[in-house]
């Protein structure tokens, strides 16, 4: 051999070898990174369809919010160096549609997860398709106790306190508080609608003999006037309404305009003040109570350093919008979870790690739930959050009241 030969063959070794090198380096990075479909080195694909149109588009600002929180994650530097490509379609509230665009998402599009996805029905409809694809379905938006189900939908946890969460509350507060309430109800004429009465009942106990009378309506009614009238000619001291905001909004001004005085109490999904209390009038929602898990309030919270944080937020990516609109908050809350879960999955971002990861939330905190309240979650227990407290709107804002009233055994 030529020492020409000699010195191209030594090359070719060394080249060979370098080669060689670099090929088990990466083999053995690849190996410690687990990766699902809507996963790249660079990129986590997460979908979600949202009320942009039709009868609650208010809860658009929700997936807005999120949308701009994401925004605020890749300016950051993304989870883990991976920015989020956060995809939202309209559903304008119809199940069809809703199932229409999951197709869409998951199948098309190739996301990784879906997240946040609003409203009992519209969830109800796409639980068995995602479940059958084997998709995280996180931080879902309905209030109905059928989402949560680990046995049959082990794919789909919800974020809300379910509505029967919510009732049992109420019933709880009236039992202790008012102990000779004759109780009227409102609701929805749907899974969320009977959940709420439930968790009344479940909450009252031996007192659920107070509910004296009982009306729903459907989605697509025009107005609950008629409700509640009827409602009235009860004789009830104690209206809860479980209710949406457009609905909220028209419950609040009929019982002011008709003279009606009841200790009124309204569920969380229609006490946002921006999208019921205001289209019914401030001054008619005075002495309105309800249950909340947020803070929603720039004067409560003026010197909290999270909702200062909020506030810095919602001032550069949002600006547009009412920072003490609960919707808002309520979105930044949830995204900021949702990013907490990817964080915990480090580079082994697969569907069954981030599922792995939501069943296994233990006092878990977020810098956006009210003192006292932490995510909870196990295998069997899809419910991250099942303790509330108790408020009063003063004419301006939401004014929290008595200790956190759980209803899962926490204190």
């Amino acid at each position: 051999m030529t020492a020409l030969h000699a010195i191209a063959h030594s090359s070719a070794f060394r080249s060979l070898a370098m080669l060689l090198m670099i090929a088990q380096a990466t083999a053995a990075a690849s190996a410690d990174k687990l990766y699902d479909a809507g996963i790249t080195d660079t990129e986590i694909k997460i979908g979600n369809t949202a009320p942009y149109s039709g009868p609650v588009s208010a809860f658009g600002a929700i997936a807005r919010t999120q949308a701009a929180f994401f925004r605020k994650i890749n300016d950051e530097g993304g989870v883990n160096g991976r920015r989020i490509n956060f995809i939202t379609l309209d559903d304008g509230y119809a199940p069809p549609k809703t199932v229409e665009q999951v197709r869409r998402l998951v199948e098309q599009d190739q996301v990784f997860a879906l997240f946040q996805n609003i409203g009992t029905a519209s969830n109800a409809a796409i639980q068995k398709y995602t479940n059958s694809k084997k998709v995280p379905t996180l931080f879902v938006a309905p209030v109905s106790e059928k989402i949560a189900d680990p046995r049959n939908a082990a794919w789909t946890m919800p974020w809300n306190p379910p509505a029967s969460t919510d009732g049992k509350v109420f019933g709880t507060w009236l039992r202790r508080n008012k102990p000779d309430a004759r109780i009227a109800v409102l609701y929805q004429n749907d899974d969320m609608g009977k959940d709420y009465l439930a968790g009344l009942r479940a909450g009252l106990g031996s007192r659920a003999d107070a509910i004296v009378a009982v009306a729903s309506y459907e989605v697509s009614d025009p107005t609950i006037d008629s409700q509640i009238i009827s409602l009235k000619a009860s004789g009830a001291t104690v209206l809860f309404a479980a209710v949406t905001p457009r609905f909220s909004a028209q419950a609040i001004r009929k019982v002011h305009d008709i003279g009606w005085k009841p200790t009124f109490l309204i569920s969380y999904p229609g006490a946002t003040v921006e999208t019921a209390l205001k289209p019914a009038g401030l001054e008619k929602a005075v002495g309105l109570l309800s249950a909340y898990y947020i803070k929603i309030d720039s004067a409560t919270w003026k010197d909290d350093p999270a909702y200062r944080d909020y506030l810095a937020f919602m001032q550069k990516y949002y600006p547009e919008a009412n920072p003490d609109d609960g919707v808002h908050s309520y979105g930044y809350a949830t995204a900021w979870s949702l990013v907490d879960l990817l964080k915990r999955c480090a580079d082994r971002l697969t569907r069954e790690n981030l599922m792995l990861q939501a069943t296994g939330l233990k006092s878990a905190s977020n810098p956006m739930l009210l003192p006292g309240i932490t995510l909870n979650t196990s295998q069997t227990d899809y419910h991250p959050i099942e303790q509330l407290q108790m408020m009063r709107f003063d004419g301006q804002r939401w004014v929290r009241f008595g200790d956190v009233i759980s209803v899962d055994g926490r204190e």
